[in-house]
């Protein structure tokens, strides 16, 4: 079985590849590492390879994680990991479960709803760990028919009055948005998905002047050389790095 470092090393390269076939600089795409469902450990060995950002899916899951990663015998040197990371929520999130959500997140990479931001926003201004700060949310966007994708349908009434009301939510710093493409087709229709997406930002970003989106989240393991060709800024990568899934219990 590959080491975590030696899937890393593949991942950078592919990356680099991707990055240089569309005349990008590497910089310009970063790198989220998908620890969902995958043990503390996991992410406490990502950290000591030099990721800093990752994403999960589940408030519970990922509470249960940061309480370990602040118990130093739990997982070894995994006390400080917690204050050198960035965790971001992915999936879907429910809006009573935002107050818990602004506790253990560094971000929120989901919002779908102009309820969730009200709820988002009161949770951060109600927290006194975010005194001062604000949290970054990316609005998800969906632009497949699978039913069992998340997110708001770009000509939506919902995404038109979202876009309107987080200006005026004090407390969130909408930075741009996020997508996952649909399973099973072609490459083809798959980079439409992310060029789709890119083209909606640039609109958006023309009709909402009080709003800086420059954030493009697509991209996950079997297609984010797709993405950076089409203007990706932040890649998600979990299985290429962590291996098959292993849902926790």
């Amino acid at each position: 079985m590959s080491s975590l470092a030696d899937n890393l090393v593949r991942v950078e390269e592919a990356i680099a590849a991707a990055c240089k076939a569309a005349g990008r600089a590497r910089g310009e795409v970063e790198l989220m590492a998908i620890s969902k469902t995958h043990p503390t450990e996991a992410l406490v060995e990502a950290e000591k390879l030099g990721l800093r950002l990752f994403g999960e899916s589940r408030v519970q899951e990922f509470a249960a994680k940061s309480a370990r990663l602040a118990v130093s015998s739990a997982v070894g040197t995994a006390a400080t990991v917690r204050s050198q990371i960035h965790v971001h929520m992915i999936g879907n999130l429910q809006s009573n479960k935002a107050a818990k959500a602004v506790e253990v997140f560094d971000g929120i990479d989901s919002l779908d709803s102009v309820k969730l931001a009200e709820r988002l926003d009161a949770a951060v201004a109600g927290n006194v760990v975010w005194a001062g700060k604000r949290l970054p949310v990316l609005v998800e966007i969906k632009l497949s028919v699978e039913e069992s994708k998340a997110g708001l349908a770009p000509d939506s009434a919902e995404l038109a009055e979202l876009l309107e009301r987080l200006p005026d939510l004090m407390h969130l710093e909408a930075q741009g948005l996020m997508t996952i493409a649909p399973l099973d087709v072609s490459e083809e229709e798959t980079r439409g998905c992310f060029r789709q997406l890119r083209e909606l930002r640039d609109a958006l970003a023309q009709k909402h002047s009080r709003l800086h989106l420059p954030v493009l989240s697509m991209g996950m393991s079997g297609d984010f050389g797709l993405a950076i060709a089409e203007g990706a800024t932040r890649i998600r990568i979990g299985t290429a790095l962590f291996g098959a899934r292993e849902y926790l219990a």
